[in-house]
């Protein structure tokens, strides 16, 4: 007797294809108001699309979703719309993410600003090819911020219910943005403390990718302070272990399942709370190496075997494992702490484990 797989929480009440029905409504509109005003402005609505719908998890919409229905909201498509704005701020950080890291691929595709510098080549045009790439990517990081305000405006919610969401949708922008720029400050500097690690995964990745999430669902459905509570605690952990464990991946993940060669963030330089955890660990040895290395694009397959391998030895790779089943827990014992849909509940816990699981 075979047993049919479980629903994954972001499929559930199909939600992943709504969200992407709302996206694709949203942007096909953007297509032809662009088209409209200059033929040019085509490839810009073009490379917004590929990006927007070639890929991404939605997991901010599914948990800004169950939120709401935790909170007791009524499901509609005019609130799964609204949260559909989530993929645009998305699209906003990781565009300008990659730009910011000098990333050559996204998802297996060219990043936003190779793809315009490659236009820029095939096309013969004057100028500097990358300079008009980068250019490309800021404004069209814009862009989507930008229609992250005007989707979730135009979804056909009440005024006053938009403007209990408010507050958190903007709270939330700032929070990435000036994560953004920590992360940019930590390389600068060279801090690799484990306190400025986990301070920029907060701020970049965590309380955007769960908690602010879940508040903007709850936000829609005038939540309880108890509720709102309950989702910060939850969030929080969550959030800081879905970014570890993106952190894990960023070093030791196979190319084929994200995108990105294999030890991009070594060569980036990202002090994550992995590399911060090594530098805790090691020996004056292990810290010439991975501090020599660290950030350097030349490094190549054997580099990063070393790299590694020392953050294996050294302790730090299990260190951040043992984390982020620390800070899942945490997170799931936080919603034992208030009454909530079951369904919902049951998708908080599911996502829960989806979003920190490691991969097989």
């Amino acid at each position: 007797m075979t047993h049919a797989a479980p629903v994954s929480p972001v499929d559930r009440a199909g939600l992943r294809q709504r969200v992407d029905k709302a996206l694709a409504e949203f942007l096909a509109h953007q297509r032809a108001r662009m088209a409209h005003v200059d033929d040019a402005l085509t490839p810009v609505a073009e490379a917004i699309e590929a990006f927007v719908l070639g890929g991404g998890k939605r997991l901010r919409p599914a948990f800004a979703y169950w939120g709401f229905r935790g909170a007791g909201g009524v499901d509609s498509d005019q609130v799964v719309t609204a949260l559909a704005a989530l993929e645009f701020v998305q699209a906003s950080a990781l565009i300008h993410d990659d730009l910011m890291d000098r990333s050559d691929t996204r998802r297996g595709e060219p990043a936003v600003h190779r793809r315009f510098a490659a236009q820029h080549r095939a096309a013969g045009w004057g100028g500097d090819p990358d300079g008009f790439g980068d250019a490309a990517a800021v404004l069209l990081g814009d862009l989507c911020l930008v229609w992250s305000d005007e989707l979730l405006h135009s979804a056909g919610l009440e005024p006053r219910t938009v403007a209990r969401a408010r507050p958190v949708f903007d709270e939330m922008r700032t929070e990435v943005t000036v994560g953004q720029y920590l992360d940019v400050l930590t390389q600068a500097t060279g801090d690799t403390s484990v306190e400025r690690a986990g301070k920029v995964a907060r701020y970049k990745s965590a309380k955007y990718t769960v908690e602010r999430p879940l508040l903007l669902g709850g936000a829609l459905a005038e939540a309880s302070a108890d509720v709102r509570a309950a989702y910060s605690a939850y969030g929080l952990p969550l959030g800081e272990a879905f970014q570890l464990r993106d952190d894990v991946l960023g070093v030791f993940g196979d190319p084929a399942q994200t995108g990105k060669p294999a030890g991009d963030d070594l060569r980036e330089g990202k002090r994550t709370y992995l590399v911060a955890a090594t530098v805790e660990a090691t020996d004056d040895a292990g810290r010439e190496l991975l501090l020599s290395r660290l950030g350097d694009p030349e490094l190549d397959e054997d580099g990063v075997a070393r790299l590694r391998e020392l953050i294996t030895r050294c302790g730090a790779l299990a260190r951040t494992e043992q984390r982020i089943v620390t800070l899942t827990d945490a997170a799931l014992a936080a919603l034992t702490t208030v009454d909530l849909d079951t369904e919902a509940r049951q998708s908080l816990v599911d996502l829960a484990i989806a979003a920190t699981r490691r991969p097989n």
